[in-house]
């Protein structure tokens, strides 16, 4: 892997985002707009549900939003050619891969600050963590989705079967992560799937920040993500093909 390659390639997947409007409000503000009609739907409950899910769901929306625009934006890379265009020049795989880590990564550091900046700041989610803390493992989220899409996108052939990896890799993280049951009180078996999969150490860390100040479980957690989403990018650099079949 060359830096100067990598960063080139990270320069011009944000170049293309910039000029794609409708990808760039959707990277930028859907989380932001979803917690917003999430903090709408229960404002007026018992017990305030948005304290207790909203952390939760800010690990989860960056994660999907990445995977989904990632999957299907290499994918567009392969079918028109771009990619064995590429790959036909003095860079490798890992350059490809890493500089769109980094570029989605930019996005995702963008996104995730606006998203934590108005659920904290403007929807008032009570935090007790440091909110910096809270900011950084919402990035490392979304990266992960970023990396996880990288993966899949190898397998689909058309943006239809990259959208139906989201079933696949998604949702059961989604059931399973704790948000709508505690990992604890899950059947043995499915606490045993839960445990080996990522989403479920990004929204423990989210709550731990949402009752204590104490980081160190959290950075854990954080530690746990980093590597999922490392693994995932090696995944991805050894399935990455030039071309759709």
């Amino acid at each position: 892997m060359t830096p100067r390659i990598t960063v080139a390639v990270a320069g011009r997947v944000l170049t293309q985002l910039r000029r794609d409007h409708r990808t760039m409000v959707m990277l930028l503000f859907l989380p932001t707009l979803l917690m917003s009609l999430l903090w709408w739907m229960f404002k007026d409950s018992p017990g305030f549900v948005f304290d207790r899910i909203g952390p939760g769901l800010l690990a989860l929306f960056p994660f999907f939003i990445m995977f989904l625009v990632t999957s299907i934006t290499t994918l567009r890379e392969r079918s028109g050619g771009t990619l064995e265009r590429l790959l036909s020049m003095p860079m490798g795989k890992l350059d490809f891969l890493f500089g769109y880590a980094i570029a989605f990564g930019v996005m995702a550091a963008l996104q995730s600050v606006v998203a934590v900046a108005v659920s904290v700041g403007l929807l008032g989610m009570d935090v007790v963590g440091p909110v910096w803390l809270l900011t950084l493992v919402a990035v490392a989220d979304a990266v992960l989705g970023t990396a996880l899409g990288l993966f899949v996108s190898a397998f689909a052939q058309t943006e239809f079967q990259a959208v139906q990896f989201m079933p696949l890799v998604v949702v059961p993280q989604m059931l399973l992560c704790g948000l709508l049951v505690p990992r604890e009180q899950l059947p043995p078996f499915l606490e045993a799937i839960s445990n080996v999969l990522p989403l479920s150490y990004a929204v423990d860390a989210m709550q731990e920040l949402l009752r204590t100040t104490d980081t160190g479980e959290v950075w854990r957690n954080l530690a746990i993500v980093a590597g999922f989403a490392v693994a995932g990018l090696a995944l991805g650099a050894a399935t990455l093909r030039r071309r759709t079949a």
